[in-house]
């Protein structure tokens, strides 16, 4: 719609307004309006018939009077009534009421992109395509319908406030026509559409096709990226003039860190040559779906994303500043403000015959200078003899040969000019066979280019045309059919056991791209050697996108601690901890205390998984249990203990005779002693 709908759903009554109280059709009850713009009023209203809440745009008084405007409203409802889309805002009725002429269509609360912008402009790359997608969508339907918007604006994207989430719709198709390479209005001379998104060749020459639509989104995605529209000026004129002769601007020289890659998909979207801009639509949202994943990857450059998105450069002035110098530029009239900027519609007289010289490639001969400068007939003259030489028939025959000459190169201009041509019928997003009909039924011949996939147009249906929708064509001459594989997608290979020069071959050759590998330890996959990938094989994946693999770096290397001297205990507990084999080996050492260990092997380096550590492990000194030796002759005793392995020494106790027996032991007989231990004999 032209103004925005959204609004309370409820305010009171503007008793100013003849409108409000009034029942269209005795269907439609006026409750309050919503917004003015340049050629209608939008109200809420009560469709009593059905009891819902519809949003009423009522044509102002008056306008009713003029045909063209008249049609160009009922279009609107023929147009968006046509197109069912869930972004599209839906056309329920159009009607007439007492010379009222109206539309009844749904009712969107919520707010306008234009809100948005004001809000949270300039934002994340990742947010602006975000909210452009389901714009891009809507236009995509419309335009495989044959309509091109026209006054796509930020007031024109109504963004509704709904339960879990919002729901952006693309509102007033009332100035979309259908698609044709010359389409213009000039009933009145005056251009319908908003200055600050108006293609270069809207401006210049009113001609529209979806590629002003591409360029009106790409203003905007300029707009939410920096805050601020790219072109500006004191008056209207001087921003169709800017749109005309200068490029937009990157938004990266607005706002810094945006990525190229961005700044050139704003260039293809507004590039002023329409050559080199995004075809339509769907074309468009696949070129931002493909920089949305870009940015879902975390590249902050891609080389390959920005030189297939950036236009080629001028080296030559554009088609459109050439007609602007010449020509001048349309009127345009914005509904916003339903303001009008005189721009010049007609070239001054002096550039017409200029022009017109360039036309033409022989000039048109005059009539003979004799026959305009014969002097009045003299009746005084005496009659001329009979046998005179009749006057020359030269002029009048010279004559009829240049105004042949001039309807020949008249008819000549006018056929090889425009006869001879034709235009192209849209036929992106029909079936094959339909397409190839519909061209048949307009005198074409076609052929098939090779196919392509694509993100939007199913397997089967027509991607795109050579020429494109509207261009001229000769009659009978060829147009090239480019019919969609549907989506692009492959299966991640299983990359398992091959080396990384192999993998990366087979990932590159199926148009992903290889992306890192990540090295770990592997008791099974030798090093070197691809044990998984990321994502797993199987998975289907879009073009591009980036396979990761896991690649092994052998068998992990254990550390061997020495752990001489300290715990068996605990070194066996570290060790097998490390995956390697602990085996024990317990001595008797009367040096190292029992449980620690005397030795280990190796006592450094490393290790693999499961190989061996040998310990040897103190039992402390060996024990011998001490015999009986009381009572027994000193000799006797002391051959048997140093027989086991005691020293023996000898002390006379107190009660001493001199018999030479053992009276008592220290220690005492069947206690364990460690073998080399002094055993003290008392004697009596």
């Amino acid at each position: 719609m032209e103004p925005d709908q959204h609004a309370p759903s409820r305010t009171p009554r503007d008793s100013g307004d003849p409108m409000v109280g009034r029942t269209l059709e005795r269907r439609y009850r006026i409750l309050r309006r919503i917004a003015r713009g340049g050629m209608a009023s939008v109200y809420e209203a009560v469709d009593t018939r059905l009891d819902r809440v519809v949003a009423v745009k009522v044509m102002h008084p008056g306008l009713g009077d003029d045909e063209e405007f008249v049609a160009r409203f009922v279009r609107e409802a023929r147009a968006a009534a046509g197109l069912s889309h869930p972004n599209i805002v839906s056309v329920y009725d159009q009607g007439e009421d007492d010379g009222t002429v109206f539309l009844a269509m749904e009712y969107v609360p919520g707010h306008t992109l234009r809100d948005v912008i004001r809000k949270e402009s300039p934002m994340a790359p990742a947010r602006a395509l975000a909210l452009l997608d389901p714009v891009l969508s809507a236009l995509a339907t419309a335009h495989r319908a044959g309509l091109v918007h026209r006054d796509i604006k930020p007031e024109n994207v109504l963004i509704a406030d709904e339960p879990g989430g919002s729901q952006v719709k693309v509102a007033d198709f009332g100035l979309a026509k259908a698609v044709s390479a010359h389409t213009q209005h000039t009933a009145t001379g005056v251009l319908i559409g908003t200055v600050s998104y108006l293609a270069p060749e809207l401006v210049v020459q009113g001609r529209a096709d979806e590629r002003a639509d591409v360029y009106a989104v790409g203003v905007i995605l300029y707009e939410l990226l920096t805050g601020t529209k790219p072109h500006d000026g004191e008056s209207q004129i001087q921003v169709a003039y800017q749109h005309v002769h200068e490029d937009v601007p990157a938004p990266s020289a607005k706002v810094p860190g945006i990525p190229a890659y961005v700044d050139a998909l704003v260039a293809r979207a507004t590039a002023r040559d329409r050559s080199q801009r995004s075809a339509d639509a769907s074309v468009l949202l696949h070129q931002v779906h493909r920089v949305a994943q870009t940015l879902r990857d975390g590249l902050l450059e891609d080389p390959e994303l920005e030189a297939d998105l950036r236009p080629l450069p001028a080296h030559a002035p554009l088609e459109v500043e050439e007609a602007a110098d010449r020509d001048g530029l349309v009127d345009i009239e914005d509904p916003a403000d339903h303001d009008i900027v005189p721009f010049p519609t007609e070239p001054r007289r002096d550039e017409q015959v200029d022009h017109t010289r360039q036309i033409q490639t022989l000039p048109a001969p005059s009539a003979p200078p004799a026959i305009h400068r014969l002097p009045p007939a003299r009746t005084d003259l005496p009659d001329e003899p009979r046998d005179r030489p009749r006057r020359s028939r030269r002029g009048p025959v010279l004559l009829a040969i240049a105004l042949v000459l001039v309807v020949g190169l008249g008819v000549g201009a006018w056929w090889f000019g425009f006869a001879r041509y034709t235009t192209t019928p849209g036929v992106l997003g029909m079936a094959e066979a339909e397409a190839v009909s519909s061209l048949e039924d307009a005198g074409l011949e076609t052929e098939l280019g090779d196919p392509a996939y694509s993100e939007t147009v199913p397997a089967g249906s027509v991607l795109s045309t050579d020429p494109d929708p509207g261009a001229r064509v000769t009659k009978g001459g060829t147009v090239t059919l480019v019919v969609s594989q549907g989506l692009e997608r492959y299966d991640v290979p299983a990359l398992e056991g091959k080396d990384l020069d192999a993998a990366q071959d087979a990932v590159t050759s199926l148009n992903l791209t290889y992306g890192r590998a990540v090295e770990r330890f592997s008791e099974s996959v030798p090093a070197g050697v691809v044990m998984s990938s990321d994502p797993p094989a199987g998975t289907t994946l879009k073009p591009g996108a980036t396979v990761n693999v896991v690649v092994s770096k052998g068998r992990k290397p254990r550390t061997v601690t020495d752990f001489t001297g300290r715990s068996a205990e605990r070194a066996q507990q570290v060790l097998e901890k490390r995956k390697l084999v602990v085996t024990r080996e317990e001595v008797f050492n009367d040096d190292v205390p029992a449980g620690e260990v005397i030795s280990q092997s190796p006592s450094s380096g490393t290790l693999f998984k499961g190989e061996t550590v040998a310990l040897v492990v103190s039992r402390g000194p060996e024990l011998v249990e001490m015999p009986n030796v009381v009572a027994s002759g000193v000799d006797a005793a002391r051959e048997q203990l140093e027989a086991l392995g005691f020293d023996v020494e000898t002390r006379e106790s107190r009660t001493y005779i001199g018999l030479g027996f053992v009276l008592s032991t220290d220690p005492d007989a069947g206690e364990s002693v460690p073998k080399g231990s002094t055993i003290t004999l008392n004697l009596i």
